[in-house]
């Protein structure tokens, strides 16, 4: 039998680590294809994509489409289960922009990338 101190231990499980939460996140608006999702996760491989992405199936976060059409599209989508972690996700947005912001009043060189305008990013391919 499977055992928890916290309740947040069972949330960690799920989407914890460095990539889980971003999948939740990317997904939020609707379906993505891996590629997309690659393209929209700076320094992720598609291999640890793809297995965040199973994990998250498993768990009944995610759901995987496969179109009956060659060459394969796969898309990956979040269940009715999985939209109910947006309120988590979005409560650790919504906690990431504040702290940013009080770094910056202390004086850190920190920049959220997602508040500069699209002319700010010519070097990166997903814009």
């Amino acid at each position: 039998m499977k055992q928890y101190h916290l309740g947040i231990e069972a949330t960690l499980e799920i989407i914890g680590g460095k990539w889980k939460s971003l999948i939740i996140c990317l997904l939020m608006p609707g379906a993505k294809r891996t590629s997309e999702l690659q393209r929209n996760i700076q320094g992720i491989s598609q291999k640890v994509l793809i297995q965040q992405l199973r994990e998250l199936e498993a768990d009944g976060l995610v759901r995987r489409y496969v179109y009956p059409q060659m060459p394969p599209k796969v898309e990956y989508s979040l269940t009715e289960y999985g939209v109910t972690a947006n309120k988590i996700v979005d409560v650790m947005c919504t906690w990431g922009k504040e702290n940013i912001k009080m770094r910056q009043r202390q004086g850190e060189d920190i920049v959220l990338l997602e508040d500069k305008p699209p002319e700010h990013f010519e070097d990166r391919k997903d814009y």
